[in-house]
């Protein structure tokens, strides 16, 4: 008997399919971009619980669980801050094709790391969220002191004071949560993602 022919079924790993058809749902990214205090891990989160009360599964992954982990050995130099969105979009990337809907909460200041994110990740599964609270606002909730250290220069390259952000060319949609309410916030994504999320 050839050996090679016992478990000829074993040597595939499962596909992308196989896992959405488990889950009944399918894997994509969900981008969040905007300045310090903006409000993207606010939406995030709360978006998280209404897409988890729908039966659908997801994944947050923002500064606190990224920059302690996988990448606490970068800084904020461009370099590294390049480096910390190349990483998050592959990671990102393992979330997507197991079919989980991954929600992804980082400044990413400007149009080329969102590209870059989106190409890693692939374009069909990528909304990019501008959550577009003007910069007064953001600072206004400034509730770790970050903008009034980096006014006194105390923190280099900080986005929107030191360091420049590119409003995004074509989000998904652009929200301005200090004229929308959470919960229409909210509703607003499902309106856009359970359309796309449901098999």
């Amino acid at each position: 008997m050839n050996d090679n022919n016992i478990y000829p079924i074993f040597d595939k790993m499962l596909a992308r399919t196989d896992k959405e058809q488990l889950l009944k749902q399918r894997g994509m990214m969900i981008w969040f971009t905007g300045l310090s205090g903006s409000g993207k891990s606010t939406v995030a989160i709360a978006l998280e619980r209404e897409l988890h009360k729908r039966g659908l599964l997801c994944r947050i992954l923002d500064g606190d669980n990224i920059r302690t982990g996988i990448n606490n050995n970068l800084g904020f130099s461009p370099e590294d801050r390049i480096e910390n969105i190349r990483r998050i979009a592959e990671v990102g990337k393992l979330f997507v094709e197991t079919g989980i809907i991954t929600l992804a909460a980082f400044i990413s200041p400007n149009n080329d790391m969102r590209r870059m994110a989106a190409e890693i990740i692939g374009k069909d599964d990528f909304l990019e969220v501008y959550i577009s609270t003007p910069i007064e606002e953001c600072e206004k909730r400034d509730v770790k002191g970050l903008y009034a250290k980096a006014r006194r220069g105390e923190i280099k390259e900080f986005t929107g004071v030191s360091a420049p952000f590119e409003v995004p060319e074509h989000p998904a949609i652009s929200l301005d949560t200090s004229k929308i309410p959470l919960e229409e916030s909210v509703n607003r994504l499902l309106e856009l993602i359970l359309p796309k999320a449901k098999l």
